[in-house]
């Protein structure tokens, strides 16, 4: 029990839920423990592989071979032997052929002349030549044992592995694009989470002032109705307009609360609070020309046109011809590693192929991929120019927000400023309860619009700093 109780005791700094969290500390948690960065990565390590792989065809492939083999095919066993170096005559089938010329020289009684003339006899020829040799054509099983190590490389290719390893390697390049890609969505995300929560803060801040000043005109509207001078449906109204702001300041936190949770989910950890201030966000200080080269599109749909030029290399490799070389060494037995020296046996060689004609499919291919390439050429320009678009709608709409909040943050000072008017001269007797709670309502839309255009400003901001790659490590 102390054990466990001492385990528990040294995992819960492990489960404690992060306090007070600054935007800097939250950027670190993202991009060390965000599980989609980590999928982005993987991603990434694979392109490297596959670059790896293409490098490697360049070196060609060794290989040791062992075949273990049974048979008493008259075409395996021979070439068993011969590959075995046990080849005889016997072999060859010349027992029953000796045989032959043995029954000539009993036939002959010792006469050479005699022997000479039957053999040059057709029917005696075609007697010998006709015998089926029972050894060659009906040998006993055998067993055959073959080890060898085997090696081909590719000498000349038409510079096709060359450009297929580059290809690789862009991809590689591209793969880390991809994953800066997802760095700058959650880094993006999470700015934009932190910068939320403040202006929920400042929208409760407000709204905690707006439902003090209700609190306070439902005392004075109370103390009134018990002197007779106000009516009961004036308490009833500002009760109202009281449960109004509760729904909206619960709202608020339901809200905040909800903005906690997603954090929490982007740095993969529980996050209580965050250490934030009620500030807007700064707009990137850069020139035009300058974003448009920073973004991560721009910068893949180059990358892509290389990729492109390299494809026509590839197909303008089919014009050249296929060179390659072969080396084996090895030895076989009708017995496991037997006097593998004795028995051992090389063979090397280099081979040429070059195609001359396949119905013109080369060039179609060629011609493909520079078309392909030419496509890229004008998908580059043609992003360029959108991203230049995008980049100048989102300034124009930054700066037309900035003038909204200026507006704005006169208003609600202007708003609150009438409000107190009003209720001084609601204590007077001046006005109705009607036009106190229409002041109220006034300033309460005043403070929910300024949240909201700084919270549209604020959203656009990081746009911009995502599509402008501002997220970069």
């Amino acid at each position: 029990m102390k054990r466990i109780a001492v385990a528990i005791m040294l995992s819960l700094p492990l489960l404690a839920a992060h306090k007070h969290l600054t935007l800097e500390q939250a950027l670190m948690l993202v991009k060390k423990k965000n599980l989609e960065i980590r999928v982005a990565e993987d991603e990434m390590q694979m392109k490297k592989m596959d670059a790896r792989i293409a490098e490697g065809y360049n070196y060609g492939s060794a290989d040791i071979i062992f075949n273990a083999l049974r048979s008493n095919d008259a075409g395996n066993v021979f070439g068993f032997k011969l590959q075995s170096r046990e080849a005889t005559f016997r072999d060859f089938g010349f027992s029953d052929f000796l045989g032959g010329v043995g029954q000539a020289l009993g036939m002959a009684g010792g006469d050479f002349n005699y022997f000479s003339s039957l053999m040059a006899q057709p029917a005696m020829q075609n007697a010998l030549l006709d015998t089926a040799p029972n050894d060659l054509n009906y040998p006993g099983a055998r067993n055959h044992f073959q080890e060898k190590i085997q090696y081909k490389v590719p000498l000349y290719v038409g510079g096709k592995l060359n450009k297929y390893g580059q290809i690789a390697r862009k991809m590689a390049l591209m793969s880390r694009l991809d994953k800066q890609k997802v760095i700058n969505e959650k880094v993006y995300q999470t700015r934009k989470t932190f910068y939320d929560i403040a202006l929920v803060n400042s929208y409760i801040k407000n709204l905690k002032i707006i439902l003090k000043n209700v609190e306070e005109l439902e005392n004075t509207v109370s103390n009134m109705v018990k002197e007779g001078y106000a009516l009961d449906i004036d308490l009833l109204q500002v009760k109202s307009k009281k449960a109004d702001v509760l729904r909206m300041l619960n709202q608020a936190k339901l809200n905040r609360d909800l903005a906690y949770q997603f954090l929490s989910f982007l740095v993969d950890e529980k996050v209580d609070s965050v250490s934030v201030e009620d500030q807007d966000v700064p707009m990137p200080a850069m020139k035009r020309e300058e974003m448009v080269n920073r973004n991560l599109d721009i910068q893949k749909a180059r990358m892509g046109l290389e990729v492109t030029e390299l494809a026509v290399g590839v197909e303008r490799a089919a014009y050249y011809p296929q060179v390659g070389a072969f080396a084996e060494y090895g030895s076989a037995d009708n017995t496991f590693m037997n006097d593998f020296t004795d028995k051992d046996a090389y063979t090397v060689g280099i081979q040429m192929k070059w195609n001359i004609f396949n119905g013109m499919i080369d060039k179609s291919k060629y011609e493909k991929a520079r078309i392909q390439n030419l496509k890229a050429r004008h998908q580059v320009d043609l992003a360029k120019k959108g991203i230049a678009l995008q980049i100048d709608k989102i300034i124009t709409e930054i700066k037309s927000r900035e003038y909204d909040i200026k507006s704005l943050q006169q208003k609600v000072k202007f708003m609150r400023r009438v409000y107190e008017n009003y209720y001084n001269r609601y204590k007077e007797g001046l006005i109705s309860i009607n036009d106190v709670l229409i002041k109220n309502s006034e300033h309460i839309q005043a403070v929910l619009k300024l949240a909201k255009t700084r919270n549209a400003r604020n959203n656009k901001v990081f746009e911009l700093e995502n599509i402008i790659n501002k997220g970069m490590l």
